[in-house]
Order: structure tokens, then sequence, then C-alpha cells
């Protein structure tokens, strides 16, 4: 059997896990970020200076924010709920000591500390959790694209041939979510008068560089025989096309429809296309082609997976759109983010209702299709990823306030804080070249260079796959891979943000 052979049937014919487990597993992103704010304001408040050099705050970071997750997907999976509870321990007394020490020198009832934070007021141009939303897809998407040819990675967590949840999953549609947070139409600034032509415009503009790349994978892919999961998108097809046909169409939807009913088109969507999956034949010629018989002769029957997945895709985007635009409402006290979490802990209350049912009444999740419950399933989770990271930025905000402020990259900061007439905004000079140094983060480093990122992680993939014989390498390599191949990666972003370098060809 071929070395290609031979890793296509390593990711093929795989059934998943739980949606508990990858419940699980993603509570580690937001714990990490806790882990990391706490850990420099312990730093802080011991120095009485925030962490000024790059290179530890690049070395912390990696440490903190990446290491856990290619852990988490190799030698530490058969422990993986161990872990938050690990992390999170150690946060509980990071804050601990942290409450403790504020307390020596200012002793102020914890009721009067609560009452301030929640009248205290935030950047309102500002949500860290949407960046770090967006970062975290990307990482972890490039974690796994390589840690799934490597045997210490769990095969319930690489992607199901048919039906099923796998983490990476999980991440094709986070990935779609992601994306739509910060379109062109979810961005239009309050009170300036857009036409939504001119958002169908920048869109255009905006994937041409995705098809390009989504040609170029093709290309290579077909050159170097490359192996490949046909059952994935096709034969020719690939998540850029996916993409990229998405963002179009989506934008040319938002031209006829209200942005703010973009909740409803994506209902109208999902069933609609569920309905002729169940009543028609079109279930039948996705999954086993026109014959039958799993033939791929022709576009439509070689690309079947990735063309008909896209109203799935689509439904997940104006979803996601819709959750966009109740973001970017402006808001600027504590008080009303603890709305904004409540309103979508009532909405993943209602989502995880009727999944279980459209999984009975229906059928059971598939991202191949991209059905109805894979849909009810990708909004739902990308709703619990959301809700943790923004918890996360309210206990940094709350620990802040204790010591009277402190810089944490990828954070809100106090635009008026409690008990003050002073604006945040007057600060010296020197503090806003301090916020400057503090925003080179790996977190603000990928965010400035998401789609390089991700083209970077699958070139780099693609590099090791040919030099390497993944399949074979023992625990010690396989590791030392990983951390070498994702420490390569965030140290080209790094370096790219720290020169106030940003890629784009559009």
């Amino acid at each position: 059997m071929s070395q290609k052979l031979l890793k296509e049937a390593f990711i093929s014919n795989l059934n998943g896990t739980s949606f508990l487990e990858i419940s699980v597993g993603l509570t580690l992103a937001p714990l990490c970020i806790a882990c990391r704010g706490l850990l420099l304001i312990l730093y802080n408040l011991h120095n009485g200076r925030p962490l000024h050099s790059r290179k530890y705050h690049l070395l912390l970071d990696f440490t903190v924010l990446v290491v856990p997750f290619v852990l988490s997907c190799t030698i530490l999976s058969p422990v993986l709920p161990l872990l938050p509870i690990t992390i999170g321990a150690f946060c509980a007394g990071l804050f601990y000591k942290i409450y403790n020490r504020r307390n020596h020198c200012i002793r102020t009832p914890l009721k009067q500390i609560i009452h301030d934070f929640l009248k205290t007021s935030l950047e309102p141009d500002y949500i860290p959790s949407i960046t770090v939303f967006r970062v975290y897809v990307n990482m972890l998407t490039a974690i796994n694209i390589l840690a799934v040819d490597f045997p210490q990675y769990p095969r319930r967590y690489a992607k199901t041939e048919t039906y099923g949840t796998g983490a990476m999953d999980f991440g094709v549609g986070a990935f779609i979510f992601g994306n739509a947070l910060v379109c062109p139409e979810v961005r239009q600034k309050t009170g300036v008068v857009q036409s939504k032509f001119s958002c169908l415009a920048r869109q255009l503009l905006s994937v041409w560089p995705l098809v390009f790349l989504g040609l170029g994978r093709l290309i290579s892919v077909k050159t170097v025989e490359y192996h490949e999961h046909f059952s994935e998108y096709g034969v020719h097809w690939n998540f850029f096309f996916t993409l990229a046909t998405v963002r179009m169409t989506a934008s040319l939807l938002l031209t006829l429809f209200p942005t703010n009913k973009s909740w409803i088109v994506s209902m109208i969507l999902a069933v609609f296309y569920q309905l002729i999956l169940d009543t028609t034949h079109l279930k039948m010629f996705v999954l086993y082609g026109s014959d039958g018989k799993d033939t791929r002769v022709g576009f439509l029957n070689a690309n079947r997976e990735g063309v008909f997945s896209l109203f799935g895709y689509l439904a997940i985007y104006m979803a996601s759109v819709q959750v966009g635009l109740y973001l970017l409402k402006k808001r600027t006290l504590v008080k009303d983010w603890i709305e904004v979490i409540c309103f979508f802990l009532l909405t993943v209350f209602i989502l995880f209702i009727f999944l279980p049912m459209s999984q009975v009444y229906v059928e059971p999740v598939s991202r191949r299709m991209a059905n109805l419950p894979f849909c009810i399933w990708i909004v739902a989770q990308c709703l619990i990823f959301l809700i943790c990271f923004l918890v996360t930025d309210l206990i940094l905000v709350f620990t802040k306030l204790l010591v009277n402020g402190s810089r944490v990259p990828c954070c809100w900061n106090f635009t008026q804080p409690p008990n003050t007439n002073t604006k945040h905004d007057s600060e010296p000079t020197s503090i806003k070249r301090e916020r400057q140094w503090l925003s080179i983060c790996i977190i603000n480093a990928i965010d400035k260079n998401q789609l390089v990122f991700f083209l970077l992680a699958n070139v780099m993939t693609g590099i090791v796959n040919m030099m390497i014989d993944t399949i074979h390498s023992n625990t010690t390599f396989t590791l030392f891979v990983l951390h070498l191949y994702m420490f390569t990666n965030c140290l080209i972003m790094y370096i790219l943000h720290a020169k106030n370098v940003i890629l784009k060809c559009w």
C-alpha cells in the first residue's frame, strides 16, 4: 500500500466524539486566556510595572496559550477533563493571591467592589472576545490539520466520514462563523449610510485571494499527489472555495434582505435545505453519487459534498451575521455585557433543546452534508465558545479593578473607571507607548494576518507531510514536530506584527 493511500485510509471512516468532550476541550481556550491575564497582573503587582520584554511575552504566550492544546490533542487526550480542572484551579489560586495582596493595601468591602465593577465603563469600540474567538479557531485549526496525521492524535477528534461530531468538524463550521462576525455588513458604523452594494463590492474585492488560494491548493495537491479525503469536499473542491462562495452568496442575500433579519434567512435556508435532502434523492446523491456506487464522473459528482454543503455553511454564516450585529451594538457598562451573556445563554439553551430533537426526528449531525442538525450544533457551540470568552474578559476586568488597573493584552480597558471623572483616554504619552508595546502578543499578531497564518499553516503542514512519515512517528518525535511547527508559525506572525507588517492583496 502506497504512503498516499495509507494516509488517506488513516483519516477515513471515522465517527467522531461526543458533544460533551468537544465542549470540555473548548473550555481550555478561555481558561488559558484567563491564566495568561492573571499571571501578567500578578507580575505587575509584584514588580510595580508590566512585563516589558517581547521575548518573554512570546514565550509566555506560546507556553500558556498554545502548548496546552498541542498536549490536549496528543498525550493528554485520555485525561482531557483534568486539563480544564487543573488550569481552572491554578487560575483560582492566582486570583486568590492577587485579591489577598491587594487587600493588604486597600480594604474595600466586597459589596462595594462588585457595585463599582457593574458600573465600570469599558471601551465601546473594541470587543476582545471577537478577536480571541477568531484567532483561537484559526490556531486550533492550524494545530489539528497537522496533528491529525500523527498516530498520537485521537481518531475521534478527526473529521467524521458521514455522521457524527469531531473536533475538526466543529473547526470548519466555527471558521465560517468567525468570518461572518466581522463581515462588512456587520462592521458598518451606526449612523453612516452605506449602500448595500458597497458591501457587496468590498466582498468581491476580498474573496478573490481565496479563489486564487483554492486554485493554488488544487494545483499543488494534484501535482505532488498529496493525500486527499474526497468525502470532505470532493475531488477538486476545497475549503478556500467554500469560504469564498459563502461570503459572496451571503453578501448577495444581504443586499436583498434586511441585515437585522439575517437569522430568519438562516432558519429558512437550513430548514429548506433539510427538506430537500429528506424529500428528494439529494441525500443519496451527496452520499453515493448519481449511480449509487460513489461515482466521481462529472464535475457535480466529483464535488458534490463541497457544492451542496454550501447551503448549510451559508445558513451558519447568516446566523453569525445576526450574532455579530448584536455584539457590536454600542454598550459601555459591565452590566450591559452581563445581559449579553444571559441572552446568549438563553439562546444556547433553546438551541440545545432543538438539537437532540432534530437528531431523533430528522437525522444525526453530518458535516459532509452540512445538514440542519449540523447548523444548529455549530451555532450553539460557537455561542458557548463566545460566552466563555466574554466571561473571561469580565473576570480580567474585575481583577484589574481590584489592583486599580493593569495592562493585559487583548483585554478590555476602562474608559471611565468607577468613582472617577477622569477619562482613561487622557493618559500620559509614556502609558500610551506602554499600551502599544503590550499590544505585541500572539493573539494580536495572528489577528493582524489571519489569512496569512491560515495559509502558512497549510503550507507548513504539506511540507511536514512530504518530509516525514507521520503515521509511524513515535510520541517524542510527534510532540517535537508539533511544537516546532506551531512555534515557527507563531514566531513569523509575531515578527510581522512587531514590524507592523500586514500582508493583504486587496
